[in-house]
């Protein structure tokens, strides 16, 4: 069994960018992240083997945000009004307009099925490869590659 210090560094940016990419939120991922590691000393020894390392501590990430969204009663979005109140803030009319296009193109993804969503997700948000996002949803690269292309043709007839 691997030593949870070693484990730790090895896959702390990982779990902490897929974490990003379902919640949005640096703050967020970052507790969330912590909470992993810790459940991870606390479960290490259920860990078999049957999943790559990568996987399982995804999955447990996974859970705890499910958890804590479950609790909230409620995803983490971003509210229409937040808009409202950038006009108090000193930004460019640039960032408005981005901030806009990104609350839209997040809207549209509702409307996509919970795996699309997440592969969207890990590979804009998180900047992660195929690979790794066929590693992380226990998918082959080639899965999560048509994934993505379908989810983009969906997103582009959502208008």
């Amino acid at each position: 069994m691997q030593d949870i210090e070693q484990i730790y560094k090895e896959y702390f940016e990982t779990v902490n960018k897929y974490l990003f990419c379902l919640t949005h939120s640096d703050d967020i991922a970052e507790e969330l992240t912590q909470e992993t590691f810790c459940k991870v000393v606390k479960k290490i020894d259920t860990y078999k083997g049957d999943c790559k390392m990568s996987v399982w501590l995804c999955q447990i990430a996974k859970n705890l945000w499910y958890d804590r969204c479950r609790k909230n009663k409620k995803m983490v979005k971003v509210e229409e009004n937040d808009l409202l109140n950038l006009q108090s803030l000193d930004i460019t009319e640039d960032t408005v307009i981005l901030n806009e296009e990104k609350i839209s193109l997040y809207k549209k993804m509702q409307s996509l099925d919970e795996k699309t969503r997440e592969v969207i997700y890990l590979r804009i948000t998180g900047e992660l490869s195929f690979k790794e996002i066929g590693i992380i949803l226990n998918k082959t690269e080639n899965w999560a590659r048509v994934t993505f292309y379908r989810g983009k043709q969906k997103l582009k007839e959502v208008e």
